[in-house]
């Protein structure tokens, strides 16, 4: 009988372990990162068509374009924000980040009532 050969152990390797309240606030950063985007899109675009209709040159037109002047500057506050919140390391306290999200989320609130305003005069064709 030959001698027994000691066999070799496999590593065990550790599995993953995946933080769900890590990847949640991840998730969600990224839906208002993109939100923002899509945000900031629709109000060029109905700014470019406030020019191409003329519409800017007339008092609701003026009024308009400043309105998606102030959605363009709380879409781009709220851009800051969610910025910082990227960079809050691991371990910042719960209650700052959960401020930064309500302050973001509230500009893309009244970012959107204001983008709302244009689009329906837009659509009307005024």
């Amino acid at each position: 009988m030959p001698p027994s050969v000691p066999r070799m152990r496999k590593a065990r390797v550790a599995p993953p372990v995946v933080d769900l309240a890590r990847a949640r606030d991840a998730k969600k950063l990224r839906e208002l990162v993109a939100r923002c985007g899509a945000v900031d899109d629709v109000n060029r675009k109905s700014l470019a068509r406030l020019f191409q209709t003329g519409l800017v040159y007339t008092r609701q037109g003026a009024r308009l374009g400043r309105d998606l002047l102030l959605a363009h500057q709380h879409l781009l506050r709220a851009s800051d924000l969610l910025a910082r919140i990227a960079e809050l390391p691991a371990a910042a306290g719960e209650g700052e980040a959960a401020a930064l999200y309500d302050e973001a989320q509230g500009l893309l609130a009244r970012t959107a009532e204001l983008t709302s305003r244009t689009a329906v005069v837009l659509a009307r064709g005024n």
